[in-house]
């Protein structure tokens, strides 16, 4: 562990001073040593106190700092190397317990598929996952993982796919169907062909989701903050009352050293990695602690429509040609243009057409939030909104979701789509009022019309229709500073600005990479917007053990002090007293792990 030489270091350097004192009767060396590497450890602490107060923070390290110098003055080194175990070994503690608590984010890293079998020439050769190549064919024996996203070519068996969807029956897979990274083979070899990079594919997108969640360490800096001042003052006022009371120093060396913060320092950050521990647990994984704090505290929770609110498939509901065209040709059209895209209404215009009538395409663009442009079949073709795809035609807009079609300049018709709620978003909603939501609101794209009928049956009580993603993020600005904090949840990449803006970003990325992953605070990785009232219990019970936790090591700090004032605690006993505490802390502190009582129905 990274800090954990320190505590070594003076362990050894304690054994030493035993046996120089007691074995070789050699006085003064062990008197020394510590003096040395109390020096350090007060430099150290010194540093990272400065250091906090640059950034305008309470430097609580200050009663550490105080207790090690008290310990040189008096000359009590004994007592001055259990300061420094205490200090040290509450680094190590606080190291193993953050740990334990990390345990599924580790166990998650340690299955990513690493080498996979290639075939080459009829024969299988081991390669690096990421040196596989879209077209590459892949054996994939019973047991072992699917390394990369591809297609069955040869073979049927069932997968194990819990990792990724959640889904605890393992599925049946056959020929032409799609196979993802990090599910497991269960009973036959298939033959596989590989769709996606290694660096695209479903795991590792998830790898990736985690390794960004454990760069980011879990700061826990506003509690900390809310206690600092008046922990410090209250112990310095101990303190100098017992060296004033009793004339002597040594008195208020020994209500410093049960005074040190360890317990304050160490109890958030373990709580909230137990917490993030636990969300992963839920297939939720989120990047940084600070995370968790703003979801506890959220009272407005703003929702895209398409994808988020509703199903993730939109089903094509009617075409409607004008101007002579016929359907078969805009719909044609249409998908060949939107086949590149990620967002749901293009997926769902893809896939409801035959293949036969998809076509090449070239010189494609994209305009944000308004549409798609591109040469096919030798024609200039515009599919999106109505305003881009042809702003002069006299035509009423559809009631419902629809891209419109141009040719050549010419207006040709309109796609219209059923969209279908999700089955669990009403109780979805009304489970987050119960976990305190004050303001729900959908920031949709699409028409007020559409917007508003799936508002009634969800339960959102603000919608905000025909919004570009530059409106999205004023909207989300604009809420009053009583509505705070905000979370975003969306599943795109017209999402992605939108996440960023929100104090919380929430991407739904069943579906894998995408710009909205990678701007979110968090990702739900199963295809389940009811996974947010787990996440926002999780957040709650989090920050209620913390709390507790600080307040906790608090009272029982202070009636040590109290005790220490009376002279009945020497200063070698006050530290061990302080690793006793520090080990209660994180005991508590560890209980972020456990599940919340009935997550689903209060939310606490």
């Amino acid at each position: 562990m990274k800090r954990q030489w320190k505590f070594i270091v003076v362990l050894v350097l304690g054994a030493i001073g035993l046996i120089t004192d007691n074995v070789l009767h050699i006085p003064g060396i062990a008197e020394v040593l510590f003096d040395i590497a109390g020096a350090y450890i007060s430099f150290s602490l010194g540093k990272e106190m400065f250091g906090d107060l640059k950034e305008g923070h309470w430097g609580i390290d200050v009663l550490a700092l105080i207790a090690v110098i008290s310990m040189m003055i008096t000359r009590d080194y004994w007592a001055e190397w259990m300061i420094l175990v205490m200090s040290t070994g509450g680094e190590s503690l606080e190291d193993y317990a953050t740990g334990q608590a990390n345990r599924e984010l580790r166990a998650l890293l340690d299955k990513n598929p690493r080498v996979a079998g290639k075939l080459v020439d009829g024969k299988v050769v081991e390669v690096k996952v990421d040196d596989l190549q879209i077209g590459d064919q892949v054996l994939i024996k019973p047991g072992q993982q699917v390394p990369v996203d591809g297609t069955i070519i040869e073979g049927s068996s069932v997968f194990d796919q819990s990792s990724l969807t959640g889904e605890s029956v393992p599925v049946d897979k056959t020929v032409g169907d799609d196979l993802m990274s990090g599910s497991l083979n269960g009973e036959t070899a298939v033959t596989m062909e590989v769709k996606k990079l290694a660096k695209d594919s479903e795991y590792q997108t998830i790898v990736e989701l985690v390794k960004s969640s454990a760069a980011q360490p879990a700061k826990f800096v506003k509690m900390a903050d809310r206690y600092a001042v008046p922990f410090t003052i209250i112990s310095l006022i101990i303190g100098i009352a017992a060296w004033v009371t009793t004339g002597n120093f040594t008195r208020f060396a020994e209500v410093m050293v049960v005074a040190s913060p360890c317990p304050l320092l160490i109890a958030a950050p373990v709580a909230l990695v137990a917490g993030m521990s636990s969300m992963s647990k839920h297939h939720i994984i989120v990047k940084s602690g600070s995370t968790l704090e703003q979801l506890a505290k959220a009272k407005t929770f703003a929702f895209d429509k398409t994808g988020t609110l509703t199903q993730n498939q939109l089903v094509i509901q009617d075409v409607l040609p004008e101007n002579g065209f016929d359907k078969e040709t805009i719909q044609s059209y249409a998908a060949s243009l939107e086949q590149q895209s990620d967002h749901i209404i293009a997926n769902s215009l893809v896939q409801g057409t035959d293949k036969n009538l998809i076509q090449a395409v070239s010189n494609l663009q994209e305009s944000t939030g308004n549409g798609v442009s591109g040469t096919v079949d030798g024609k200039n073709v515009m599919v999106g909104k109505l305003s881009y795809v042809a702003p002069d035609a006299n035509v009423n807009k559809a009631k419902t979701t629809a891209v419109y079609v141009s040719v050549d300049g010419k207006y040709a018709g309109c796609i219209t789509f059923k969209d279908r709620l999700r089955p669990e978003t009403p109780q979805t909603l009304a489970r987050l009022r119960k976990q305190g939501a004050k303001h729900i609101m959908m920031l949709t794209g699409d028409n007020k019309d559409v917007a508003q009928a799936i508002a009634d049956v969800a339960g959102v009580d603000d919608v905000r229709a025909s919004l570009l993603p530059a409106q999205k993020i004023e909207a989300i600005k604009n809420v009053a500073p009583e509505n705070r904090p905000v979370v975003m949840t969306g599943d795109g990449i017209n999402d992605a600005p939108s996440l960023t803006a929100a104090d919380v970003g929430i991407a739904m990325g069943a579906k894998g990479a995408s710009a909205a992953s990678e701007s979110a605070d968090a990702v739900i990785m199963v295809n389940d917007l009811s996974k947010i009232n787990d996440a926002v219990a999780i957040a709650k019970h989090t920050m209620k053990v913390a709390e507790i936790d600080i307040i906790t090591a608090i009272v029982v700090v202070i009636i040590l002090e109290l005790v220490a004032f009376t002279g009945l605690i020497p200063a070698f006993w006050g530290a061990v007293l302080q690793e006793v505490v520090d080990m209660i802390t994180i005991c508590l502190a560890l209980l972020a792990k456990t599940e919340p009582k009935n997550p689903k129905q209060t939310g606490l």
